[in-house]
């Protein structure tokens, strides 16, 4: 009698053990992104910027833990659309995306243009004109799934990389003309790099269809609704209560 209650009472704290792990589980998330600087970005080993700090307020407000993965975008992008329940951030939402997705809020503001060098006086009334042009791209990003769109080819005049410092060397070093990219990440590139971006970047085009509302978080359209909602309501809430103005602040 002894060991049979014995056993029941391992068995009952048992189930109550993995009752908690499993509960533990479910409220971690894994959050995928990439190097995106000041948006997202890894510095001494911590994946930090604007985006990421929102990101983290709304885990907070939900009480949910985070699991942040910085790998190169494409990977983000294939993972987390094939995914259950993975995050990915910061994202541009397009026509293109729409239903690949599930939405969960805008993180952050942008501002998309094709930036060249100030001393090749290169402006543009229409996008065509630039297809005369090497364009600098990330594999898969925003940008370069636009350019597509247009009719712009890579390998023909789109130069595709993994990393967005990538591109600003090339348009310093004259291997593309042309480099497609959020101000605040040009801006934050060519100042890492030790430059004046008022001296080594000069606005082209003002690429608007890629600006919208701005930067999302999103998951896979395998993702619960439940768990969307979840989190579209923690971000509102920070942005009602001061926490999302206190951190364009210090960022911005």
């Amino acid at each position: 009698m002894f060991w049979s209650k014995k056993c029941e009472l391992c068995a009952a704290l048992l189930c109550a053990s993995v009752g908690m792990v499993s509960l533990a589980r479910a409220e971690s998330l894994k959050i995928l992104t990439e190097e995106f600087p000041p948006y997202n970005y890894t510095e001494s080993g911590k994946i930090t910027g604007f985006s990421t700090e929102v990101v983290r307020a709304v885990l907070k407000e939900v009480k949910m833990e985070g699991e942040f993965q910085s790998m190169p975008w494409a990977r983000a992008y294939e993972t987390a659309q094939s995914a259950d329940s993975v995050l990915i951030y910061s994202m541009g939402r397009t026509p293109q995306r729409e239903k690949l997705f599930k939405w969960v809020g805008v993180v952050a503001p942008t501002q998309h243009y094709l930036y060249s060098l100030p001393q090749r006086k290169l402006v543009f009334d229409q996008l065509e004109q630039a297809k005369a042009f090497q364009i600098g791209t990330v594999n898969e990003d925003v940008g370069e799934q636009f350019l597509i769109t247009q009719g712009f080819v890579k390998g023909k005049n789109l130069q595709s990389s993994v990393k967005y410092e990538l591109n600003y060397e090339k348009l310093k070093l004259g291997r593309v003309d042309l480099w497609i990219i959020p101000e605040m990440v040009a801006t934050y590139l060519a100042r890492k790099a030790g430059d004046d971006p008022a001296k080594t970047l000069a606005r082209s085009y003002a690429v608007r269809e890629l600006d919208g509302d701005g930067l999302y978080m999103a998951f896979g359209i395998h993702t619960p609704d439940a768990l969307v909602e979840r989190l579209s309501k923690g971000l509102a809430t920070i942005k009602n209560n001061g926490t999302y103005d206190a951190l364009k602040k210090k960022w911005l």
